[in-house]
């Protein structure tokens, strides 16, 4: 037919041929498994890629097999991304934080041949391969022969080394072209509930995601900009970051596994770092460092923050550092990014605390994305800001269904019910209330653990704080709060039950507070609710 546009399968090698060709210079700095510091580029990307890719097809990785990794954000890990996925297998990013049975449990269920893993995960692939016999071809060290670690496997899987392999490879002479609805990723929820469930991304999918993050009003990376993703790769792959930065040629600065504030703050002063990506309680500590010992970020001025509410003092905190903070939203089952938020026209005429107020919300869609807010018969709920229903999305990155569980349908019409309950304002803004299951039901009205817990954290003696409901024998549930306190602080229950006088009605305010040395967090940093509950049942 005449007049119609050329096809190109949008395929994640693209972004990689792109990146070498356009951005070839393009820096990723990458913190080893020892510490170590190496710099390359995405010229460098793609030849070890093509020649990782060799290595994959000559271990008998075909199309479609299932290829896993246990490790942090570093360039091997990133090879990886585009290699297995150029070839048109699947890179299953486990998550090494879980217990070694949901390990073990998502590399059967999922089917892989190969474990690439970092020198720090070993201990857990050598606790898990008896059971992986007749299935794991190999164990892949990501290390050179000089720092070769040792393990005991059964003798059916061999212990290989990652750069011994890459010397002897073959590169493939180019990438292959295939549908682009094929499978690319295979990501695994963190199992809070249950087993873990597989989500598998395409290669459309993630293509067309990291091309709506590069949005001017989205992440809007640019060549010249240098971004650290502290969001694990394993974590939904990094939250995207690993496609959109190479698309735009932004520097990638990979922190792999030395976390701590201190190394992060060094490193991302030193590589001139101006956008990151991390979980609220990574950008806590990096403030509490900064507090305790007067160290500034330098060079950093744009947070994005998700995997939990952003409380709104932490927001203010660092824009008084001059460092705006963005929250996005977003599940395992959506790729993950949902929401963005980016201002509206007439933003900048609010008075502050307004502003702030806004910043505290979860953003709006981003295009490919659609919202839906119902209530509990299934019927709209007005986008009044006000109106609470619970929240649903569909879209081109939202899963269908779970991987190998064929009845996991997501629901009528396409729509995937995410869990969360909120409100959208008129100007499709969304403020999460709570997950369903931590909605605290009083008297018959709904407290929000969200709401109480961001008020919590705007306590200047306190460092972080969670909210659950326990049982009462007049009002059904009360809220309870569980605090940690700064160090060197000594709030009373008192003062933190008066701190939220004015800011809530008083019949939501906890009958009481209770202190602890530290709270529960889950694989991917998440507050572990349901461990809270248990520990704290009778409110005692």
């Amino acid at each position: 037919m005449l007049g119609l546009m050329q096809r190109r399968e949008l395929l994640i090698s693209s972004i990689l041929e792109h990146a070498a060709r356009h951005h070839a210079k393009g820096e990723i700095v990458s913190r080893r498994d020892d510490g170590t510091i190496l710099r390359s580029s995405y010229a460098d990307l793609a030849d070890r890629s093509l020649r990782l890719a060799g290595l994959l097809k000559a271990l008998d990785v075909g199309t479609g097999d299932r290829v896993a990794t246990l490790a942090m954000n570093s360039d091997r890990h990133l090879q990886l991304y585009y290699a297995i996925a150029g070839i048109g297998a699947v890179c299953n990013t486990i998550n090494p934080r879980l217990a070694p049975a949901d390990i073990a449990y998502i590399a059967l269920h999922a089917g892989d041949g190969l474990i690439f893993v970092d020198p720090c995960f070993l201990p857990i692939v050598e606790q898990i391969a008896p059971s992986m016999v007749g299935q794991v071809r190999a164990v892949i060290v990501l290390t050179d022969q000089a720092t070769m670690p040792t393990a005991v496997l059964p003798d059916a899987i061999p212990l290989l080394c990652f750069e011994t392999l890459m010397q002897a490879a073959t590169p493939l002479d180019a990438w292959p072209s295939f549908d682009e609805n094929s499978a690319a990723g295979l990501c695994y929820t963190s199992g809070t509930t249950g087993k873990p469930k597989g989500v598998l991304y395409s290669h459309r999918s993630t293509v067309l995601l990291a091309l709506s993050m590069n949005g001017a009003d989205v992440a809007g990376l640019r060549a010249t900009d240098r971004m650290m993703p502290v969001v694990p790769m394993f974590h939904v792959n990094a939250w995207g970051f690993p496609f959109a930065a190479p698309m735009a040629g932004a520097a990638l600065i990979l922190p792999g596994r030395h976390l701590d504030p201190a190394t992060l703050l060094a490193l991302a002063n030193h590589e001139r770092v101006n956008i990151a990506a991390a979980v609220p309680t990574v950008w806590f500590g990096l403030l509490n460092l900064m507090r305790e010992q007067g160290n500034r970020l330098d060079t950093l001025k744009h947070i994005i923050s998700g995997g939990a509410a952003v409380p709104r003092a932490m927001i203010a905190d660092y824009q008084a550092l001059g460092i705006r903070v963005t929250q996005a939203c977003g599940m395992t089952e959506t790729s993950p990014i949902t929401t963005w938020n980016s201002p509206k026209p007439g933003f900048d005429r609010l008075d502050a605390e307004t502003q702030l107020d806004k910043r505290a919300s979860q953003g709006r869609v981003l295009f490919g994305v659609e919202l839906r807010s119902e209530g509990e018969d299934r019927q709209p709920v007005p986008w009044d800001g006000v109106s609470q229903g619970n929240l649903l999305f569909r879209g081109n990155w939202v899963a269908s269904a779970y991987y190998r569980m064929p009845e996991s349908t997501v629901g009528s019409e396409g729509w995937f019910a995410t869990g969360d309950v909120g409100v959208v304002d008129a100007d499709g803004f969304v403020q999460l209330t709570d997950r369903t299951k931590d909605l605290i039901k009083s008297g018959g009205e709904w407290i929000s653990s969200i709401a109480l817990e961001n008020i919590a954290i705007g306590h200047p003696e306190l460092l972080e704080a969670a909210a659950i409901a326990v049982p009462d024998a007049k009002w059904g549930e009360r809220p309870l709060l569980i605090a940690v306190a700064r160090p060197g602080c000594c709030p009373t229950p008192e003062s933190v039950r008066s701190f939220y006088k004015g800011k809530l009605p008083d019949w939501s305010i906890p009958d009481r507070v209770i202190f602890a040395d530290s709270l529960p967090h889950g694989a991917t940093g998440k507050l572990l609710k349901s461990e809270l509950r248990r520990l704290y049942a009778t409110g005692a």
